[in-house]
């Protein structure tokens, strides 16, 4: 049987549990999740614990899978997540204004991005995007359909890129 390592609750977090849904509420808001049919949630000492229900096929991989989005939450309602985007290109630029973004990626024309419920956007210089939120998967989402606008490409580097991304660089073709 696969160990699934208790959850510390950090300071500042408060979590309920009614049932089926964790409660999770901390510094930068609140989020709710309802935890797997399969998966026991407990608050111990500071702690959560889980545990599958025994006998049920796939208990413990939803124990992992629940042990892992409300490790995220905590993270998220305490201190947020963030990407950071750089714009790599001639004439490339980015502004943010209000809960649009405006994109200059060399198309015919600009590109405006709207930016969902719980998600900010900044634009410290032209060529930089930071997206703050506290829930991880909106966060990753909104950098990818960003990104998908204009990805790098491998011969110049052009186009928008996560700013820890590696991106391969091909030869150009001889003559």
């Amino acid at each position: 049987m696969a160990r699934i390592t208790p959850i510390s609750i950090p300071s500042g977090v408060q979590v309920s549990i009614n049932e089926q849904r964790v409660s999770v509420k901390g510094s930068q808001g609140t989020m709710d999740h309802n935890v797997h049919p399969l998966v026991e949630v407990k608050e111990q000492e500071g702690t959560l614990v889980f545990k599958p229900r025994a006998g049920q096929m796939g208990a413990v991989a939803q124990t992992g899978t629940a042990r892992a989005v409300l490790s995220n939450i905590m993270t998220g309602v305490s201190q947020g997540f963030q990407k950071k985007l750089e714009l790599v290109g001639v004439g490339y630029r980015a502004q943010a204004q209000g809960k649009v973004l405006n994109l200059t990626l060399g198309f015919s024309h600009p590109v405006n991005y709207e930016v969902p419920e719980g998600i900010t956007v900044e634009t410290p210089s032209q060529t930089e995007v930071i997206i703050k939120g506290m829930d991880k998967q909106k966060v990753g989402q909104v950098a990818a359909e960003i990104r998908a606008y204009r990805p790098p490409e491998p011969y110049k580097g052009k186009g928008v890129k996560y700013s820890d991304e590696h991106i391969v660089r091909k030869e150009a073709k001889k003559k």
